[in-house]
Protein backbone atom coordinates (compact mmCIF):
# COMPACT_ATOMS: atom_id res chain seq x y z
CA UNK A 1 0.00 0.00 0.00
CA UNK A 2 1.60 3.44 -0.82
CA UNK A 3 1.14 5.95 1.43
CA UNK A 4 -0.04 9.25 0.28
CA UNK A 5 -1.19 12.69 2.01
CA UNK A 6 -4.36 12.48 3.29
CA UNK A 7 -5.30 15.70 1.70
CA UNK A 8 -5.07 14.27 -1.68
CA UNK A 9 -7.64 11.59 -0.99
CA UNK A 10 -10.06 14.33 -0.34
CA UNK A 11 -8.97 16.36 -3.20
CA UNK A 12 -9.46 13.16 -5.44
CA UNK A 13 -12.93 12.80 -4.39
CA UNK A 14 -13.83 16.45 -4.95
CA UNK A 15 -11.28 16.32 -8.58
CA UNK A 16 -14.99 16.81 -10.93
CA UNK A 17 -15.72 19.95 -8.99
CA UNK A 18 -12.02 21.16 -9.03
CA UNK A 19 -11.74 20.49 -12.50
CA UNK A 20 -14.89 22.31 -13.64
CA UNK A 21 -13.51 25.55 -11.66
CA UNK A 22 -10.00 25.93 -13.83
CA UNK A 23 -11.90 27.86 -16.72
CA UNK A 24 -12.04 31.55 -15.80
CA UNK A 25 -15.62 32.97 -16.44
CA UNK A 26 -16.74 36.86 -15.85
CA UNK A 27 -20.36 35.77 -15.48
CA UNK A 28 -21.90 35.96 -12.04
CA UNK A 29 -22.87 32.73 -10.38
CA UNK A 30 -26.01 31.03 -11.52
CA UNK A 31 -29.04 31.85 -9.15
CA UNK A 32 -29.66 28.28 -8.43
CA UNK A 33 -26.07 27.09 -7.51
CA UNK A 34 -25.48 24.78 -4.97
CA UNK A 35 -24.54 25.40 -1.24
CA UNK A 36 -21.00 24.42 -0.17
CA UNK A 37 -21.91 21.61 2.29
CA UNK A 38 -21.56 21.74 5.46
CA UNK A 39 -18.89 19.48 8.16
CA UNK A 40 -21.80 17.44 9.22
CA UNK A 41 -23.16 16.43 5.84
CA UNK A 42 -19.65 15.80 4.83
CA UNK A 43 -19.36 13.45 8.28
CA UNK A 44 -22.50 11.90 7.02
CA UNK A 45 -21.43 11.09 3.98
CA UNK A 46 -18.21 9.40 5.39
CA UNK A 47 -19.95 7.11 7.66
CA UNK A 48 -22.41 6.32 4.70
CA UNK A 49 -19.50 5.61 2.79
CA UNK A 50 -17.67 3.35 4.88
CA UNK A 51 -20.71 1.54 6.08
CA UNK A 52 -21.30 0.91 2.49
CA UNK A 53 -17.36 -0.35 2.19
CA UNK A 54 -18.27 -2.70 5.11
CA UNK A 55 -20.87 -4.26 2.83
CA UNK A 56 -19.04 -4.29 -0.48
CA UNK A 57 -16.29 -5.97 0.15
CA UNK A 58 -15.10 -9.15 1.77
CA UNK A 59 -14.66 -8.89 5.64
CA UNK A 60 -10.60 -8.11 6.39
CA UNK A 61 -9.90 -7.01 3.00
CA UNK A 62 -10.37 -3.49 3.93
CA UNK A 63 -8.09 -0.91 2.39
CA UNK A 64 -7.33 2.87 1.46
CA UNK A 65 -7.06 1.63 -2.62
CA UNK A 66 -10.64 0.55 -2.35
CA UNK A 67 -12.54 3.04 -3.96
CA UNK A 68 -15.57 3.32 -1.16
CA UNK A 69 -12.79 3.53 1.30
CA UNK A 70 -11.04 6.02 -0.35
CA UNK A 71 -14.08 8.08 -0.92
CA UNK A 72 -15.16 7.83 2.99
CA UNK A 73 -11.89 8.97 4.23
CA UNK A 74 -11.86 12.12 1.91
CA UNK A 75 -15.40 13.01 3.02
CA UNK A 76 -13.80 12.44 6.75
CA UNK A 77 -11.10 14.75 5.49
CA UNK A 78 -13.24 17.31 4.34
CA UNK A 79 -15.73 17.55 7.63
CA UNK A 80 -12.39 17.84 9.39
CA UNK A 81 -11.09 20.43 7.31
CA UNK A 82 -14.65 22.40 7.19
CA UNK A 83 -14.80 21.94 11.19
CA UNK A 84 -10.95 21.70 12.63
CA UNK A 85 -11.73 21.48 16.62
CA UNK A 86 -14.26 19.23 16.38
CA UNK A 87 -14.02 15.62 18.14
CA UNK A 88 -16.53 13.62 16.57
CA UNK A 89 -15.37 14.36 13.04
CA UNK A 90 -11.28 13.84 14.15
CA UNK A 91 -12.13 10.75 15.79
CA UNK A 92 -14.34 9.29 12.61
CA UNK A 93 -11.08 10.34 10.52
CA UNK A 94 -8.94 8.08 12.56
CA UNK A 95 -11.33 5.35 12.83
CA UNK A 96 -11.90 4.65 9.39
CA UNK A 97 -8.03 4.95 8.79
CA UNK A 98 -7.59 2.33 11.22
CA UNK A 99 -10.16 0.28 9.61
CA UNK A 100 -8.32 0.41 6.40
CA UNK A 101 -4.86 -0.42 7.80
CA UNK A 102 -3.38 2.76 6.46
CA UNK A 103 -1.16 3.14 9.86
CA UNK A 104 0.67 6.21 8.84
CA UNK A 105 -2.44 8.47 8.46
CA UNK A 106 -4.03 6.51 11.47
CA UNK A 107 -1.33 7.97 13.96
CA UNK A 108 -1.27 11.01 12.83
CA UNK A 109 -5.20 11.58 12.93
CA UNK A 110 -5.48 9.50 16.45
CA UNK A 111 -2.93 12.53 17.74
CA UNK A 112 -5.09 15.07 15.85
CA UNK A 113 -7.78 13.74 17.80
CA UNK A 114 -6.30 13.55 21.41
CA UNK A 115 -4.93 17.09 20.86
CA UNK A 116 -9.09 17.78 21.20
CA UNK A 117 -10.02 15.03 23.57
CA UNK A 118 -7.20 13.78 25.58
CA UNK A 119 -6.08 9.99 25.51
CA UNK A 120 -7.60 7.86 28.46
CA UNK A 121 -5.23 4.71 28.34
CA UNK A 122 -7.35 1.91 28.04
CA UNK A 123 -9.87 3.33 26.18
CA UNK A 124 -11.46 2.33 23.29
CA UNK A 125 -9.91 5.24 21.19
CA UNK A 126 -6.86 4.12 22.93
CA UNK A 127 -6.97 0.46 22.03
CA UNK A 128 -7.16 1.58 18.28
CA UNK A 129 -4.73 4.17 18.41
CA UNK A 130 -2.47 1.38 19.96
CA UNK A 131 -3.18 -1.05 17.07
CA UNK A 132 -1.69 1.78 14.48
CA UNK A 133 1.59 1.84 16.95
CA UNK A 134 1.62 -2.10 17.07
CA UNK A 135 1.83 -1.74 13.14
CA UNK A 136 4.17 0.50 12.63
CA UNK A 137 6.36 -0.83 15.14
CA UNK A 138 5.89 -3.81 13.21
CA UNK A 139 7.24 -2.40 10.13
CA UNK A 140 9.45 -0.63 11.72
CA UNK A 141 11.47 -4.15 12.95
CA UNK A 142 10.80 -5.67 9.79
CA UNK A 143 12.80 -2.77 7.71
CA UNK A 144 15.73 -3.73 10.65
CA UNK A 145 14.88 -0.23 12.60
CA UNK A 146 14.96 -1.63 15.94
CA UNK A 147 15.23 2.34 17.57
CA UNK A 148 11.67 3.36 15.99
CA UNK A 149 10.57 -0.05 16.43
CA UNK A 150 10.96 0.36 20.07
CA UNK A 151 9.48 3.87 20.12
CA UNK A 152 6.30 2.57 18.71
CA UNK A 153 6.11 -0.46 21.01
CA UNK A 154 6.69 1.64 24.20
CA UNK A 155 3.55 4.27 22.82
CA UNK A 156 1.46 1.63 21.81
CA UNK A 157 1.71 0.05 25.45
CA UNK A 158 1.08 3.28 26.83
CA UNK A 159 -2.33 3.91 25.06
CA UNK A 160 -3.12 0.20 25.70
CA UNK A 161 -1.48 -1.56 28.67
CA UNK A 162 -2.81 -5.01 27.85
CA UNK A 163 -1.83 -5.20 24.62
CA UNK A 164 -0.31 -8.45 24.82
CA UNK A 165 1.80 -7.70 21.00
CA UNK A 166 3.26 -4.98 21.85
CA UNK A 167 4.54 -6.57 25.23
CA UNK A 168 5.73 -9.47 22.70
CA UNK A 169 7.48 -7.42 20.03
CA UNK A 170 8.57 -4.78 22.98
CA UNK A 171 10.38 -7.22 24.70
CA UNK A 172 11.46 -8.62 21.05
CA UNK A 173 13.14 -5.63 20.36
CA UNK A 174 14.88 -5.16 24.30
CA UNK A 175 16.09 -8.26 23.72
CA UNK A 176 18.11 -7.69 20.51
CA UNK A 177 19.18 -4.02 21.83
CA UNK A 178 20.55 -5.90 24.84
CA UNK A 179 18.48 -4.49 27.31
CA UNK A 180 18.55 -7.68 28.51
CA UNK A 181 17.21 -6.55 32.22
CA UNK A 182 14.50 -5.00 30.49
CA UNK A 183 13.51 -7.85 28.42
CA UNK A 184 12.74 -9.87 31.36
CA UNK A 185 10.57 -7.27 32.91
CA UNK A 186 8.55 -7.30 29.64
CA UNK A 187 8.61 -10.94 29.00
CA UNK A 188 7.31 -11.28 31.99
CA UNK A 189 4.74 -9.05 31.19
CA UNK A 190 3.88 -10.53 27.78
CA UNK A 191 3.23 -13.43 29.98
CA UNK A 192 0.73 -12.17 32.34
CA UNK A 193 -1.29 -10.75 29.06
CA UNK A 194 -0.70 -14.08 27.08
CA UNK A 195 -0.22 -17.09 29.78
CA UNK A 196 0.95 -20.37 28.80
CA UNK A 197 1.80 -18.90 25.76
CA UNK A 198 5.25 -21.81 24.81
CA UNK A 199 7.06 -19.02 22.70
CA UNK A 200 6.82 -16.50 25.29
CA UNK A 201 7.91 -18.44 27.83
CA UNK A 202 10.89 -19.55 25.67
CA UNK A 203 12.13 -16.84 25.02
CA UNK A 204 12.00 -15.39 28.71
CA UNK A 205 14.26 -17.97 28.92
CA UNK A 206 16.60 -16.94 26.38
CA UNK A 207 16.46 -13.37 27.58
CA UNK A 208 17.45 -15.03 31.12
CA UNK A 209 20.65 -16.49 29.60
CA UNK A 210 21.45 -13.88 27.00
CA UNK A 211 24.10 -12.30 28.73
CA UNK A 212 25.95 -15.25 28.26
CA UNK A 213 25.71 -15.05 24.08
CA UNK A 214 26.09 -11.09 23.44
CA UNK A 215 23.65 -8.53 21.75
CA UNK A 216 24.83 -9.70 18.43
CA UNK A 217 24.27 -13.36 18.59
CA UNK A 218 20.71 -12.66 20.38
CA UNK A 219 20.00 -10.68 17.39
CA UNK A 220 20.85 -13.27 14.93
CA UNK A 221 18.79 -15.55 17.01
CA UNK A 222 16.09 -13.56 17.17
CA UNK A 223 15.55 -12.28 13.54
CA UNK A 224 15.88 -16.10 12.93
CA UNK A 225 13.23 -17.01 14.84
CA UNK A 226 10.93 -14.03 12.96
CA UNK A 227 12.13 -15.71 9.88
CA UNK A 228 11.19 -18.57 10.92
CA UNK A 229 7.32 -17.29 12.30
CA UNK A 230 6.99 -15.84 8.47
CA UNK A 231 8.10 -19.02 6.86
CA UNK A 232 11.35 -17.63 5.72
CA UNK A 233 12.96 -21.05 6.38
CA UNK A 234 16.14 -21.23 4.38
CA UNK A 235 16.79 -17.29 6.49
CA UNK A 236 15.52 -18.43 9.14
CA UNK A 237 18.44 -21.56 9.11
CA UNK A 238 21.31 -18.82 8.18
CA UNK A 239 20.34 -16.52 11.23
CA UNK A 240 20.68 -19.52 13.51
CA UNK A 241 23.86 -20.97 11.91
CA UNK A 242 25.12 -16.57 12.76
CA UNK A 243 23.71 -17.46 16.13
CA UNK A 244 25.63 -20.25 16.72
CA UNK A 245 29.07 -19.20 15.54
CA UNK A 246 28.97 -15.80 17.00
CA UNK A 247 28.47 -17.46 20.37
CA UNK A 248 29.69 -20.81 20.41
CA UNK A 249 28.09 -21.41 23.53
CA UNK A 250 24.53 -20.84 22.75
CA UNK A 251 22.60 -24.16 22.88
CA UNK A 252 19.48 -22.86 21.49
CA UNK A 253 20.44 -21.74 18.50
CA UNK A 254 22.97 -25.23 18.05
CA UNK A 255 19.66 -26.63 18.00
CA UNK A 256 17.19 -24.48 15.92
CA UNK A 257 19.98 -24.78 13.46
CA UNK A 258 19.95 -28.38 13.69
CA UNK A 259 16.10 -29.11 13.89
CA UNK A 260 15.53 -26.81 10.94
CA UNK A 261 18.32 -28.47 9.33
CA UNK A 262 16.72 -31.51 9.69
CA UNK A 263 13.05 -30.48 8.32
CA UNK A 264 14.62 -29.17 5.23
CA UNK A 265 16.49 -32.48 4.30
CA UNK A 266 19.97 -30.51 5.12
CA UNK A 267 21.70 -33.32 6.80
CA UNK A 268 25.26 -31.71 6.41
CA UNK A 269 23.94 -28.51 7.84
CA UNK A 270 22.25 -30.76 10.75
CA UNK A 271 24.87 -32.88 11.64
CA UNK A 272 27.16 -29.73 11.92
CA UNK A 273 24.73 -27.83 14.38
CA UNK A 274 24.52 -31.11 16.46
CA UNK A 275 27.44 -31.65 16.73
CA UNK A 276 28.01 -28.13 17.96
CA UNK A 277 24.68 -29.02 20.55
CA UNK A 278 26.64 -32.86 21.72
CA UNK A 279 29.36 -30.84 22.24
CA UNK A 280 28.40 -28.46 25.03
CA UNK A 281 28.18 -29.55 28.92
CA UNK A 282 24.01 -29.22 29.09
CA UNK A 283 23.72 -32.10 25.93
CA UNK A 284 20.62 -34.28 26.06
CA UNK A 285 19.61 -37.44 24.40
CA UNK A 286 17.78 -35.56 22.12
CA UNK A 287 20.47 -34.03 20.69
CA UNK A 288 22.58 -37.04 20.31
CA UNK A 289 19.71 -38.99 18.83
CA UNK A 290 19.72 -36.18 16.12
CA UNK A 291 23.14 -36.24 15.63
CA UNK A 292 22.98 -39.84 14.63
CA UNK A 293 19.82 -39.49 12.58
CA UNK A 294 21.70 -36.42 10.35
CA UNK A 295 25.40 -38.28 10.59
CA UNK A 296 23.51 -41.41 8.57
CA UNK A 297 21.13 -38.97 6.90
CA UNK A 298 24.44 -37.83 5.41
CA UNK A 299 25.67 -41.04 4.22
CA UNK A 300 22.45 -42.77 3.50
CA UNK A 301 19.92 -40.11 2.37
CA UNK A 302 17.30 -38.85 5.36
CA UNK A 303 13.95 -39.74 3.59
CA UNK A 304 15.71 -43.86 3.75
CA UNK A 305 17.13 -42.98 7.60
CA UNK A 306 13.85 -41.96 8.56
CA UNK A 307 11.69 -44.61 6.96
CA UNK A 308 14.02 -47.28 8.61
CA UNK A 309 13.46 -45.20 12.02
CA UNK A 310 9.79 -45.42 11.64
CA UNK A 311 9.75 -49.20 10.67
CA UNK A 312 12.29 -50.11 13.78
CA UNK A 313 9.60 -48.17 15.79
CA UNK A 314 6.82 -50.11 14.02
CA UNK A 315 9.03 -53.39 15.00
CA UNK A 316 9.48 -52.60 18.37
CA UNK A 317 5.77 -52.01 18.29
CA UNK A 318 5.33 -55.78 17.41
CA UNK A 319 3.85 -54.35 14.23
CA UNK A 320 6.37 -56.79 12.09
CA UNK A 321 4.03 -56.68 8.67
CA UNK A 322 4.49 -52.60 9.04
CA UNK A 323 8.06 -52.92 9.96
CA UNK A 324 8.57 -55.04 6.73
CA UNK A 325 6.70 -52.81 4.61
CA UNK A 326 9.18 -49.42 5.97
CA UNK A 327 12.28 -51.58 5.84
CA UNK A 328 11.36 -52.51 2.23
CA UNK A 329 10.53 -48.30 1.76
CA UNK A 330 14.23 -48.04 3.10
CA UNK A 331 15.94 -50.06 0.82
CA UNK A 332 14.18 -48.41 -2.11
CA UNK A 333 14.85 -45.02 -0.91
CA UNK A 334 19.28 -46.04 -1.04
CA UNK A 335 19.81 -49.38 -2.27
CA UNK A 336 23.34 -49.31 -0.26
CA UNK A 337 21.44 -48.87 2.88
CA UNK A 338 22.80 -52.28 4.63
CA UNK A 339 21.17 -52.33 7.35
CA UNK A 340 18.07 -51.41 6.07
CA UNK A 341 18.19 -54.80 3.94
CA UNK A 342 19.51 -56.41 7.35
CA UNK A 343 16.46 -55.66 9.37
CA UNK A 344 14.20 -56.82 6.07
CA UNK A 345 16.00 -59.66 5.99
CA UNK A 346 14.73 -60.34 9.70
CA UNK A 347 11.15 -59.30 9.58
CA UNK A 348 10.79 -61.32 6.51
CA UNK A 349 13.16 -64.47 8.68
CA UNK A 350 10.79 -64.13 11.31
CA UNK A 351 7.65 -64.61 9.07
CA UNK A 352 9.13 -67.45 7.64
CA UNK A 353 9.25 -66.02 4.62
CA UNK A 354 12.89 -67.94 3.89
CA UNK A 355 12.93 -66.57 0.18
CA UNK A 356 12.11 -63.22 0.83
CA UNK A 357 14.72 -63.15 3.73
CA UNK A 358 17.66 -64.91 1.68
CA UNK A 359 17.02 -62.15 -1.00
CA UNK A 360 17.72 -59.95 1.74
CA UNK A 361 20.36 -61.11 3.57
CA UNK A 362 22.13 -61.87 0.54
CA UNK A 363 21.75 -57.72 -0.18
CA UNK A 364 23.03 -57.04 3.50
CA UNK A 365 26.04 -59.53 3.04
CA UNK A 366 27.04 -58.03 -0.01
CA UNK A 367 27.00 -54.19 1.01
CA UNK A 368 28.51 -55.27 4.30
CA UNK A 369 30.79 -58.30 4.31
CA UNK A 370 31.69 -58.12 7.99
CA UNK A 371 27.84 -58.40 8.68
CA UNK A 372 28.54 -61.60 10.71
CA UNK A 373 24.71 -61.84 11.87
CA UNK A 374 23.28 -61.24 8.49
CA UNK A 375 25.75 -64.00 7.15
CA UNK A 376 24.63 -66.73 9.55
CA UNK A 377 21.36 -65.83 9.09
CA UNK A 378 21.60 -65.94 5.40
CA UNK A 379 22.59 -69.35 5.25
CA UNK A 380 19.90 -70.45 7.32
CA UNK A 381 17.40 -68.75 5.15
CA UNK A 382 18.49 -70.41 1.79
CA UNK A 383 18.27 -73.76 3.80
CA UNK A 384 14.95 -73.12 4.50
CA UNK A 385 15.09 -73.16 8.63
Amino acid sequence: MSIRPALLLSAALLAGSAAAQTTTTTEPPAQNAQPQRTAEQAAAQARDLAEQARRTYPQGSASIDQTLWKQAAAAAEQAVALAPDNAEYLRLRAQIYTEVGFWRQAELAWNAYFRAAPAQPGSAEARQAATAQYNLGYAAYTRNQPDQAARFFATCLDLDAQNGDCATWAARTALEAGNYAQAQTLYARALQLKPGDKTLTYFQGVAQRASQYGPAATRAFSRAYADLDAGRKTQALAGFQEAARTAPNFAEAWREAGRLALELGNAQAARAAYEGAVALPGATEGDRFNLALAREGEQYGLGAVRAFRAAYAKYAAGDKAGAETGFLDATRQNPQYAKAWAWLGRTRYQGKNYTGAAEAYGQAVGLDPNDKSSAYFLRLAQQGK
